[in-house]
C-alpha cells in the first residue's frame, strides 16, 4: 500500500539528516510565502514614485508626425493608426487587416518600419514618425514612389503606402540590396492583387535614396 508523504516523514528515524518536510507542508509554506510577498510587494509599489498611471479616460499626448508636432487627447488603448486616421485626419496609411498581418499601415518610427495598427499612440511620444505623405516634394515623387510608377508596382493601391514605406526603410539602410534582402524586407507586407514581381522589380531598380 502506498504511503502518504506524512506517513513517510513519520517513519524517518530521529536524527535523520534528510530534510524532514512533507510535500503537503512544503506547498503550504510556499503558498503562504507567495501571498505574503504579494501583499508586501503591493505595499511597496504603492509607496514608490514613478510615472503616473494612464487612463482609463483620455490623456493629452503629442506625436511628431512627418516632422510636425501634433497635440491630441486619446485613451491609452488607442493605436497609432486610429490616432492618426480618426483624431488627426492623417489618412495616408491605410487600415486593411487592423491586426498586424498585412502591412498596409506601415510607417517609419525612428527610421524603422512598424505597423501603426499594432502600436499604442502613447508609446511613440517623442519619436519621429513618418508616413508616405512625407515622401514627395510637391509634385516631385520620392525615388521609391517614382520607381513604383515606372515599374507598375501598384494596382488597387491599398497596400501601396505600406510597401513604399517598407521599401524606404530598407533602402535608407541598404541602398543596394540583393533580391533576397529586398524580399525579406518586404515579407511583412501583403498584396492581394498579386503584384509582388513588379513591387520587387521597383525596389531593386530604385536609385537615389539617401541613407537614413
Amino acid at each position: 500500500m502506498a504511503l502518504h508523504d506524512d506517513d513517510r516523514d513519520a517513519e524517518r528515524p530521529e536524527g535523520d539528516s534528510t530534510l524532514n518536510v512533507s510535500r503537503r507542508a512544503f506547498l503550504k509554506t510556499v503558498s503562504a510565502s507567495s501571498v505574503a510577498a504579494g501583499v508586501i510587494g503591493g505595499g511597496e509599489a504603492d509607496g514608490q514614485t514613478g510615472p503616473a498611471p494612464l487612463g482609463p479616460g483620455e490623456v493629452a499626448i503629442e506625436l511628431t508626425i512627418d516632422g510636425k508636432p501634433r497635440a491630441l487627447r486619446v485613451e491609452p488603448r488607442v493605436t497609432l493608426l486610429d490616432a492618426m486616421r480618426e483624431r488627426l485626419d492623417i489618412t495616408a496609411q491605410k487600415r486593411v487587416c487592423d491586426r498586424g498581418s498585412c502591412g498596409a499601415c506601415t510607417v517609419l518610427i525612428e527610421g524603422r518600419a512598424a505597423y501603426a495598427c499594432s502600436i499604442l499612440a502613447v508609446d511613440v511620444q517623442g519619436k519621429a514618425i513618418r508616413t508616405v505623405a512625407s515622401l514627395s516634394d510637391g509634385t516631385v515623387l520620392h525615388p521609391v514612389q517614382q520607381a513604383f510608377c515606372d515599374h507598375d508596382g501598384l494596382m488597387c493601391g491599398f497596400c501601396t503606402p505600406g510597401f513604399v514605406m517598407a521599401a524606404v526603410s530598407l533602402l535608407e539602410s541598404n541602398p543596394s540590396p540583393t533580391a533576397e534582402q529586398a524580399a525579406a524586407a518586404l515579407d511583412g507586407n501583403i498584396c492581394r492583387c498579386g503584384t509582388y514581381p513588379r513591387v520587387l522589380e521597383a525596389v531593386l531598380n530604385t536609385k537615389g535614396v539617401r541613407r537614413g
